[in-house]
């Protein structure tokens, strides 16, 4: 059984930080690629950094600066650094793993974490 559990939400004031978790269990971690998309009320679910198998990684513009996704395969956890966040930073933030196969793509989902950055 695939379980994706995010962690580390919470309610934090402009300008502040906050680190997201995620572990992985029942997959090859180290085979995936690992993301974070996150949901803003009455929005669609859009990315916001992945990080390949190999350790590339890739940011959405409004993020790129200010966050820093990075993972440990030892531990099958990938982490979302955030700073310097901005009420428009708000939202469910979702952790993504994904594997491109000849078969197709697999992917799977957490649960979301919710972030709120309020004053």
């Amino acid at each position: 059984q695939v379980q994706l559990v995010e962690s580390g939400g919470g309610l934090v004031q402009p300008g502040g930080s906050l680190r997201l978790s995620c572990p992985a269990s029942g997959i090859a971690f180290s085979m995936y690629r690992m993301g974070w998309y996150r949901q803003a009320p009455g929005q669609q679910r859009e990315l916001v950094a992945t990080i390949s198998s190999g350790g590339s990684t890739n940011y959405a513009d409004s993020v790129k600066g200010r966050f820093t996704i990075s993972r440990d395969n030892g531990k099958k956890t990938v982490y979302l650094q955030m700073n310097s966040l901005k009420a428009e930073d708000t939202a469910v933030y979702y952790c993504n793993a994904e594997k491109f196969a000849a078969a197709g793509t697999v992917n799977y989902w957490g649960q979301g974490t919710q972030v709120t950055v309020s004053s």
